[in-house]
C-alpha cells in the first residue's frame, strides 16, 4: 500500500506506550506485536491479514533506551470501524515480552483522524472566507449581510466557565431551552431560536444548574434513552418548569422547523409530563415500525441495543454481547428491541419465550423457524 493510500483511508490512530526492562529495538517491538497477537482474535482481526489488505498501516515505533531500560511510543493507523479499532488497541495490551525482555504496553489514546481533518477544514475555510471578504466590494458585503439576516443565521456563543454552546440570547432571555449538545443549539439557531444552551453530556455542569434557578426553563431533549438520562440528571441538580422531547427515535439536531415548533408548542409542565407518561396510549403498529427503523439507523456501528416497552418508552441500552442474557433475565416488560447486529435463531427462540413482539436489526442469519407472535424487522 502506498503512502498516499494510507493517508486517505485512515480513520483512527492508535497511540500505545511501551516500557521494557532491557534494551530493545524497533524490529523487536514489531515482531512482538505480530507474534504475540497471532491467533488471539478472529481471522478478520489478525494483524498480518489486516496489514496485507490495507486495513491497518505500517507500525511506527519510536524507541529510546536509557540506564538499561527502554521506553517508547507506537502508532498504528486503522481504517477499521470504532469497535474493531478498540478491540485491536486492547489486544496490544496483552503483550508481555519484547525480545528477551519483559515489557508492558498501554494504549494512551485512539485519535479520530477525521475529527482532526474536520477541524483543519473549518479553520482553513475561515481563513479562505476572510481573504475573500477582503476583496469584496462594499455593496456586495451589504448584500451578504442582508441575506444572512433574512436567513436568520447567527453565530453560536458560549456560556459559563465551562464555555458551553449557547444561543446569543441565553443571558438576556427570561426563558431558556436546555438541550443536549452543540448541534442542537445550531439547529435551533437556524430556525431563529436563540435562547438555547447545551449541557454537553449527562453530567450537568454547575453553571447550568445555577442558571435553571434564575430562568423559566424548558428541557428540550432527544427522543431516545439518552434524552431520558439528561432529564433525570436535570431534575436532580436543577429546576425545570417545562419538558418537551423530539419524536421517538429522533434527535433535536435533526428536526425540521415544523417539528421543532410542534415540540415547543406541546411542551408540558414537569408534573403533567410524567403523569402523561404513565398513561400514554400505545402507538400504532405502523408508527412503531417507522420509529424502530429510525432507532436502528442511529445504532449503526455502536455495538449497542435499545430496549423498549409497549409504548416505545426506552427501558435500557445494553451492549449487543449482553443482549441474550438481558432478555433471559427479563420479567415480561420488554416489547421491542433494536440492535446493531444480526438476528439468529437462538435470539428468536428466547424472544418468543419472553413474549417479545418486535426484533429490529440489520439482517437475519440461519433463522428457520419464524413464529407469528414475533415481528422481525430489518433495515
Amino acid at each position: 500500500m502506498g503512502k498516499g493510500e494510507e493517508l486517505t483511508t485512515t480513520k483512527y490512530l492508535i497511540h500505545v506506550q511501551i516500557n521494557a526492562t532491557g534494551i530493545v529495538e524497533k524490529p523487536d517491538v514489531v515482531g512482538a506485536i505480530f507474534g504475540q497477537t497471532e491467533g488471539l482474535l478472529s481471522n478478520d482481526l489478525d494483524l498480518r491479514e489486516l496489514q496485507r489488505t490495507g486495513r491497518i498501516g505500517r507500525i511506527k515505533v519510536d524507541i529510546r533506551s536509557s540506564e538499561g531500560r527502554s521506553k517508547g511510543d507506537i502508532v498504528i493507523s486503522s481504517s477499521l470501524d470504532r469497535i474493531e479499532t478498540a478491540i485491536l488497541a486492547a489486544s496490544l495490551e496483552t503483550i508481555n515480552r519484547v525480545g528477551p525482555c519483559e515489557a508492558t504496553m498501554s494504549t494512551q489514546k485512539v485519535e479520530d483522524v477525521r475529527a482532526v481533518k474536520r477541524k483543519q477544514v473549518v479553520n482553513r475555510a475561515k481563513e479562505i472566507y476572510e481573504s475573500m471578504m477582503k476583496v469584496v466590494a462594499p455593496e456586495s458585503i451589504k448584500m451578504i449581510e442582508e441575506i444572512k439576516e433574512s436567513m436568520r443565521i447567527y453565530e453560536i456563543s458560549e456560556y459559563g466557565e465551562e464555555r458551553l454552546p449557547a444561543g446569543p440570547n441565553v443571558m438576556t432571555s427570561d426563558a431558556i431551552l436546555v438541550v443536549e449538545g452543540r448541534s442542537d443549539v445550531l439547529n435551533l439557531l437556524k430556525y431563529g431560536i436563540k435562547n438555547a444552551v447545551a449541557v454537553e453530556g449527562v453530567n450537568i455542569p454547575k453553571s447550568i444548574a445555577e442558571l435553571t434557578r434564575e430562568k423559566t426553563v424548558t428541557a428540550f431533549v432527544d427522543g431516545d434513552h439518552g434524552g431520558e438520562l439528561i432529564l433525570k440528571e436535570l431534575l436532580q441538580v436543577g429546576k425545570l418548569d417545562y419538558i418537551t422531547r423530539a419524536p421517538h427515535g429522533k434527535e433535536v439536531e435533526d428536526l425540521e422547523k415544523d417539528e421543532v415548533m410542534i415540540a415547543l408548542r406541546d411542551k408540558m409542565p414537569v408534573e403533567q409530563f410524567f403523569d402523561n407518561k404513565k398513561h400514554r396510549s400505545k402507538p400504532k403498529i405502523e408508527d412503531k415500525v417507522i420509529v424502530l427503523k429510525r432507532v436502528l439507523r442511529g445504532l449503526e456501528g455502536t455495538g449497542s441495543c435499545e430496549i423498549f416497552d409497549d409504548t416505545l418508552n426506552s427501558l435500557k441500552e445494553v451492549k449487543v454481547e449482553d443482549l441474550y442474557e438481558e432478555i433471559k433475565n427479563s420479567s415480561g416488560e420488554i416489547y421491542s428491541i433494536a440492535f446493531d447486529g444480526i438476528i439468529s435463531q437462538r435470539l428468536v427462540d428466547i424472544s418468543v419465550d419472553k413474549r417479545i413482539k418486535n426484533l429490529v436489526a440489520f439482517g437475519v442469519h440461519d433463522v428457520v423457524k419464524k413464529p407469528d407472535s414475533l415481528r422481525i424487522i430489518t433495515n
